[in-house]
């Protein structure tokens, strides 16, 4: 959510913004808000005049009595209390309002930051650079999921008849290579100097629409029945939240933190021959990074997040790319974001395994999060990361290290995960 005040004064800027997010629908919200915010103003300053000239009669109330002169002091009493009718009906005008420009001003997206590249959809994203060679065997790479049934790792069917589509049983060595993965995935990030977190795996309505759009959790968020609780589509949402409302000294900052956490998704309009198997699922497991920093820092962050997802699929012998994410590709909050995509060789393409994304002070101006300088609090700024997001890493996983016999190699990095294995083998 931007600054009223950047909004009041620059209104154009924020118009161009929302048309080089191709949502033009949205424009007419500018002019609303801002008539919306005079109003508001205007009344806030009617009922500070009434606050004081209250305050000066009950004064003279008093004086009045003091001096006897109870019926003088009994009309000014009465003035006074019209006036405390016409105060509650300010303040009710105040909060009606408040809530109307709050609620426009979180659907107008953030503005991007000027090195994005302009564009429609994600098919506008711009290749930036690519790291290892990518390789396409002499031989057949089956289907993700027919490599995972080779070795009875996976099993579609059951959880079908048990959670529907979107879910799925991982087993045997499949089973224990994923949770290889997000355990070498944690290890690799406090090697880096993170704090390690478990998070709570639902938040309130408040954190909620605190770190996304409301376009987003009608996509994405699963609502607890009767209660005021959803699950979570990624641990950023209950990491950030953990700083709602807190203001943290400069010299405690920046605060690196890598979670891990179940992930649960709608995944409203997944589609496709590659949604089948574990690409596109209602439910999985992800290793996440979050830094909370000062404004000043959170570009230099922006850069080794997603270095840090580069680094360690490279550790693992897979070839990735990153993408520039282009502005009509950037959720509301995000003010750029960079995509690292790994290398598909049975598709022959990459396809995105991780998103990098800096949010300066969105979801600190929702969630009031803020630091305290020597000149006063400000706010912070946040932004967050894949690491791995496992069962889709796993296919990058599988096609990258696939061997002609059909058995897959395991990286000297993940053997200690795999009990010392450096290879598994199909069980057909």
């Amino acid at each position: 959510m931007i600054d009223i005040k950047f909004l009041r004064e620059n209104p154009q800027v924020v118009k161009d913004n929302i048309k080089n997010k191709f949502q033009d629908k949205k424009l007419p919200l500018v002019d609303e808000v801002i008539e919306l915010d005079e109003r508001r103003r205007a009344t806030m300053v009617k009922a500070d005049e009434l606050r004081a000239n209250r305050n000066k009669l009950s004064k003279q109330i008093g004086a009045l009595m003091a001096q006897g002169k109870k019926d003088e002091a009994m009309e000014i009493r009465a003035k006074v209390s019209a006036q405390v009718q016409e105060l509650e009906e300010l303040a009710a005008q105040e909060k009606e309002l408040n809530e109307k420009v709050t609620s426009i001003m979180m659907s107008i997206p953030n503005i991007i930051d000027p090195s994005v590249p302009i564009g429609k959809d994600d098919s506008e994203n711009v290749e930036v650079e690519r790291f290892g060679e990518p390789v396409v065997p002499d031989y057949e790479i089956p289907y993700h999921t027919d490599i995972m049934e080779s070795f009875d790792g996976i099993d579609l069917e059951s959880a079908g008849k048990v959670a529907g589509n979107g879910f799925y049983y991982l087993m045997g060595d499949i089973a224990r290579l994923h949770s290889a993965v997000i355990s070498y995935a944690r290890d690799f990030m406090i090697d880096r100097g993170f704090t390690y977190v478990v998070p709570p795996f639902m938040i309130r309505s408040n954190v909620v629409s605190g770190v996304m759009s409301f376009e987003e959790m009608d996509a994405m968020m699963y609502k607890i029945e009767g209660e005021d609780l959803y699950l979570i589509g990624t641990s950023e949402h209950s990491m950030i939240g953990k700083f709602i409302d807190t203001v943290t000294p400069e010299e405690e900052l920046p605060k690196t933190l890598t979670s891990y956490s179940p992930c649960f998704r709608k995944e409203k309009g997944a589609h496709g021959i590659e949604e089948r198997g574990v690409y596109r699922i209602h439910q999985f497991e992800k290793q996440e990074m979050v830094v909370v920093c000062k404004p000043e820092d959170s570009k230099m962050w922006f850069d080794k997040l997603w270095q840090n997802t580069v680094d360690l699929f490279r550790s693992l012998d897979i070839p990735v790319r990153t993408l520039e994410c282009c502005s009509g590709d950037l959720a509301d909050l995000k003010v750029k974001s960079i995509d690292v995509e790994a290398w598909s060789p049975r598709q022959k393409k990459y396809f995105e395994v991780g998103s990098c994304s800096n949010l300066t002070d969105a979801q600190a101006r929702r969630l009031k999060i803020r630091i305290k300088g020597e000149k006063g609090n400000y706010l912070a700024h946040t932004l967050n990361n894949t690491v791995v997001a496992p069962p889709r890493m796993l296919i990058a996983f599988l096609e990258n290290n696939l061997q002609a016999d059909g058995s897959v190699l395991i990286p000297k990095v993940l053997q200690m995960y795999m009990g010392g294995k450096d290879r598994i083998i199909p069980k057909k």
